[in-house]
Order: C-alpha cells, then structure tokens, then sequence
C-alpha cells in the first residue's frame, strides 16, 4: 500500500535525504525509509513538500504536462508596484526562457509567520512585504528569479500548496501521513 506524507521542510534542509555539505537532509526527520520526495524545494526555502513511493504520482505531479499549481508566500523587500506583479502575471523572460502566466498579489493582511533561523535581515528603512505566487511549472529557483526581475528580490519563500494539498498548521520539521483519497492528481 503506497504512503503519502507531507512535510514542512525547514530553512536549511535539503529535500533529499542525504545530508550534503554541511546541511541537513531528511533522514533527520524520522520520516518512513520508503518514501522519496515528489520534488524539490531549495535548500534556503521552505513549506510543503510530499513525499511517496507512488512513483506514476511522483511522475504526475512531475510531469510539465499536468500543470499542477504550487502556491508560495514570498518576503519581498519593497512593496511592488501593481505593474510589477502584471508584469510577473503576463511571464517573464528570465535567462533562456519566459515563464508561463502565473497568479500574484500582495497578502492582505499580512501574515503573521513564526521567524526563521537564522532569522531574516529586517531593514527599519524599508517596508518588506508579504506576496502569494501562484505557478503552474516549476523551473530551478523560478519565484526567486521572478521576483529578482521585478526589482523585489525574495526575502523568504514558503511554499503552502502543492495543488489541493495544504501546509496548514505543519511546523517546520513535523509531518503527516495523508490518504490517497484527498489528493487530486
């Protein structure tokens, strides 16, 4: 019978689970041996990740094909401009490609998240701003060059949902074992 689980992967921690170069992996987290990550999350990112052995889901979700959405919370430093965020909305020609439409606005209200560690470098003379980005591909450090292109570089980056799934209440470092009925793809 396949498992299915999701993660909070904290700051720091590789979403493999060897640890490499000094920085931890997820054998640090007491997860079932059987499962393997259903992608990735960068090292300094953090939120939902869903680990399986369902490899034809693993493989669903991967797939570019399916475009399944992926919503993150990004620290932002500045608060941007509507034009900014029409201009991530419309894609970005970002090194040798252009991303495909996403969804983007400011946070209202800010939300009130537990701080990292090490914490994020807080400037009293700017206005750091909450924002949700919503994409429907996933390409190797995507949100952070797209919002590096507006003039709004990424700050902090928390992923909440992976299609229907749901960071919820997770800690960073806690997990859950989750039915194959509640997921969508």
């Amino acid at each position: 019978m396949a498992r299915y689980i999701l993660f909070h992967k904290p700051y720091g921690v590789l979403s493999q689970f060897t640890p490499e170069h000094g920085a931890r992996g997820l054998s640090d987290f007491h997860l079932p041996k059987s499962v393997y990550p259903a992608g990735r999350l960068d090292k300094d990112s953090e939120g939902l990740l869903l680990l399986t052995d369902d490899g034809p889901l693993i493989e669903k979700l991967l797939n570019p094909l399916s475009k399944k959405s992926k919503t993150y919370w990004v620290l932002v430093e500045r608060e941007p401009s509507e034009e900014s965020l029409q201009r991530m909305r419309e894609g970005l020609k970002i090194e040798d490609y252009t991303t495909l439409p996403c969804e983007v606005k400011i946070l209202l209200p800010q939300p009130t998240l537990p701080p990292r560690e090490p914490a994020v470098r807080i400037r009293k003379t700017v206005k750091d701003v909450w924002i949700e980005v919503k994409i429907f591909e996933g390409k190797n450090r995507q949100i952070r060059k797209m919002t590096a292109a507006i003039g709004h570089p990424t700050l902090r980056l928390i992923r909440k949902k992976i299609d229907n799934l749901d960071l919820g209440d997770l800690l960073p470092g806690e997990w859950r074992e989750i039915s194959r009925s509640i997921i969508n793809f």
